[in-house]
């Protein structure tokens, strides 16, 4: 049994949610997409569409931050039945890890094979620029170090294994198909691999945090998205995910650059149409037994 602050989570709660909804549409998606701050056009896309307020589906989380509309979308994009989030839950808002985690599961009893995740990210890089888009190839846990990992407590083996492997938490045949259709679609000047590292939030980087992020190997930092990739994987699903660089962070006590969300969401704005024709691009090139055209 969970104990009692797991209350809510449960393999039990999961189903119960997943068949709820399923009993509200005709479609089964095989592919789950979340919409990072600014990119919830990505849903927009999506034909068919029927749509849930989180607030009205049972055990789901509520989104509190400007720039996530707080909707899951069921629909096909160019005849793929998707289900996208859009507007996903970050630890600063408060939430148990294990409950910002938990559409990943839901998706997984949905049906979902492969999961697409996006987030706006600052770039740690000294060769990325604002509106860089990021191939994630790897994470870096900060909470985890502390011990804040979504898979903490009592583990359920019908979602996974007790002690899941991460070296392959970013699935390299998708992390490659990204790739390969970004310089298909003429991205090649502003598409990267790197590494992308989570922090707690709210709160942005102080100056030292980013110039030891920045030795320790991350390309980009961001709020989100590793939560999500971990019980992805813990459920077996094939993960690609995709930062969009919506800032420079600041390592040069001398700049008078100062991050803020307004400036994230614009910059969304300005890249956004070409991030979502990537994702949509990549969608049709995924097969629903996992294979790639």
């Amino acid at each position: 049994m969970f104990p009692e602050t797991n209350k809510g989570f449960s393999y039990e709660d999961c189903k119960a949610t997943s068949d709820w909804l399923l009993a509200q549409t005709d479609i089964r998606p095989n592919v789950g997409i979340v919409c990072g701050s600014g990119l919830g056009g990505l849903a927009d896309m999506l034909k068919d569409q029927v749509v849930f307020n989180y607030k009205d589906i049972p055990n789901f989380p509520q989104s509190t931050v400007h720039g996530h509309a707080g909707r899951l979308v069921f629909g096909t994009l160019k005849g793929r039945p998707c289900v996208c989030m859009q507007g996903r839950f970050h630890l600063y808002e408060g939430y148990p890890i294990q409950k910002i985690t938990l559409p990943m599961r839901i998706f997984k009893m949905l049906g979902v094979e492969t999961v697409i995740l996006t987030n706006a990210a600052g770039g740690l890089n000294q060769d990325f620029k604002v509106g860089d888009i990021m191939v994630i190839k790897d994470h870096i846990n900060m909470p985890g170090f502390a011990g804040n990992n979504p898979l903490v407590g009592p583990n359920d083996e019908r979602f996974g294994v007790r002690f899941p492997c991460m070296s392959d938490a970013y699935d390299r045949e998708l992390q490659q198909l990204a790739v390969d259709i970004g310089q298909e679609l003429g991205y090649g000047d502003f598409l990267k691999e790197g590494v992308y590292c989570v922090l707690g939030g709210p709160s942005f980087e102080t100056i030292a945090e980013c110039r030891i992020l920045h030795k320790l190997g991350a390309d980009a930092v961001g709020m989100s998205t590793v939560h999500e990739v971990i019980v992805a994987r813990h459920c077996g699903m094939r993960v690609v995910a995709l930062s969009l660089i919506t800032n420079l962070v600041v390592m040069d006590y001398d700049s008078q650059e100062k991050a803020n969300h307004e400036d994230v969401l614009q910059a969304s704005k300005l890249r956004a149409g070409q991030l979502e024709r990537l994702v949509s691009t990549v969608v049709t090139r995924i097969e629903p037994n996992n294979n790639y055209i």
